[in-house]
């Protein structure tokens, strides 16, 4: 294991090398200077999606959801507390399907709320329907994240 991480920064999407040793001390770009980690998923399109699960060497959580969805609705503030909890050792993103039907379709997403872990690139695990924000944490934590 590497002493340093690449980490995609959510606000520019530039790519970090930050010591792992270092990720919960509130890492900033070193090239727009803002912070690593909000605490906040970053609700992504395909290429920011694609660099955030290739890019980033911490483990990448996905919330496939749409804005007519009514539990995905219901979910949003769980997996928002979810961020906070899991970050800076994952890294949460939102896709919202019905803007980016084709990642809806390459991930065969056929219900949502739907919450897929990547680690490296590669899909390592899924989950369907809405959960609480303890539910997330406890399902990211029990796949080793």
């Amino acid at each position: 294991m590497s002493d340093m991480s690449h980490l995609v920064c959510p606000h520019c999407q530039a790519v970090n090398r930050v010591p792992t040793d270092r990720l919960a001390a509130s890492p900033t770009c070193g090239q727009c200077h803002q912070p690593l980690f909000t605490g906040h998923p970053l609700a992504v399109d395909e290429a920011g999606f694609q660099k955030h699960i290739t890019r980033n060497d911490i483990p990448v959580l996905v919330d496939f959801w749409a804005t007519w969805c009514g539990p995905c609705q219901m979910m949003a503030p769980h997996f928002t507390q979810a961020a906070a909890q899991l970050e800076p050792r994952v890294r949460l993103l939102k896709v919202d399907t019905d803007a980016e039907q084709a990642l809806g379709n390459r991930y065969a997403i056929r219900s949502i709320p739907t919450l897929a872990l990547f680690r490296r690139g590669r899909e390592v695990a899924r989950q369907a329907g809405a959960m609480q924000a303890a539910g997330i944490v406890q399902w990211v934590r029990a796949q080793g994240a």
